[in-house]
């Protein structure tokens, strides 16, 4: 009996240490940079914090919609690793509009949003019509995403000075900047529709099991692939804010975008209490991650040594949320 009562303990808190230390590691970071930084605590860093989760936020909610839809195995579940490129071609779309002569708002965004829906469709053909493994179909889809971002300005920067575009970038209402109250709202909306309207009820069910999803009679194909276009719209969204961020378009933003998309989404896993993808961990883990940034940019640590502690931790993060996967399975 004293044996079975370690052994269950043990099973406990080993994985439950597992599943927390990328959190913990996380967290040790933070107070360093509170103690180590200067002025990281201040106000004003924190409203540029905010400011720059924006983007960030918004994709990594649009990344969750597709995990909670297709499961969230690493390598067999849902993924979508073109959203920053979708985000960034947009933003060069939206750039041109804005530079060429275009009068008014509407068809430059009309555009963008239209390029971005169709980057998400040709998402659904990959994945869901032929079949090839997420991570694979989407990574092609970024790649030559970017190809066509390259192309479209050809790898130059396109800088947009537009007064609604600069409201937008440095405006505040209530003491919080415009940017923040954009990520709140389209977060809030993608709250109400996965978690409260029946077809996010029906996503949600798929993802969880998709065998009994089909035996319900749900057509899990069709959930999966609007996943993917939601995916795409959260993208088309987050390219106002990276549009206003940047003050126009740049070569090269969707790689690290890349990366703190997946970190921000993963690491947010550790708020749940099932160890799943959310869209409440999504929006904290972009928050953690460019908070992170920040306060090693504060420290004046190379751009390059930042590359390589994102991609330590994307690996510890992966790494835990595979190991947490073969656990389910066991």
């Amino acid at each position: 009996m004293l044996s079975q009562t370690r052994t269950g303990r043990d099973g406990i808190g080993v994985p439950a240490l597992i599943d927390k230390i990328p959190l913990l590691l996380f967290a040790a970071l933070l107070l360093f940079l509170c103690v180590q930084a200067p002025y990281f605590l201040s106000w004003q860093n924190g409203a540029i914090i905010l400011r720059q989760t924006a983007p960030l936020a918004i994709l990594s909610c649009g990344l969750a919609c597709v995990i909670r839809g297709g499961g969230d195995d690493v390598i067999a579940g849902g993924i979508d690793l073109s959203l920053p490129a979708i985000a960034v071609l947009a933003v060069a779309i939206l750039s041109h509009g804005l530079t060429g002569g275009a009068e008014g708002y509407v068809w430059p965004a009309l555009l963008a949003l239209g390029a971005a829906l169709l980057a998400g469709a040709l998402n659904v053909a990959l994945v869901v019509g032929i079949g090839l493994p997420p991570l694979l179909a989407t990574l092609a889809c970024s790649v030559a995403l970017t190809g066509l971002t390259n192309w479209l300005t050809g790898q130059r920067r396109i800088s947009v000075d537009d007064p609604a575009v600069a409201a937008f970038r440095d405006n505040s209402l209530f003491g919080l900047p415009l940017a923040v109250w954009f990520m709140l709202l389209v977060f809030a909306a993608f709250q109400f529709i996965i978690h409260h309207s029946r077809w996010g009820q029906h996503l949600l069910a798929a993802g969880g099991n998709p065998e009994s999803a089909r035996m319900s009679g749900l057509s899990v194909s069709s959930l999966v692939a609007g996943s993917y276009l939601l995916a795409a719209l959260a993208a088309a969204l987050a390219s106002l804010t990276l549009l206003a961020q940047g003050s126009g378009s740049s070569p090269g933003t969707a790689e690290p975008l890349l990366l703190e998309m997946v970190l921000a989404t993963f690491i947010g896993a550790s708020f749940s209490r099932r160890r799943v993808v959310t869209l409440w961990g999504a929006l904290l883990g972009a928050l953690l991650v460019n908070a992170l940034s920040n306060g090693l940019a504060l420290l004046r640590v190379d751009i390059f040594w930042l590359g390589a502690i994102k991609g330590a931790l994307i690996l510890l993060v992966l790494g835990a949320a595979s190991i947490r996967q073969r656990r389910r399975g066991s």
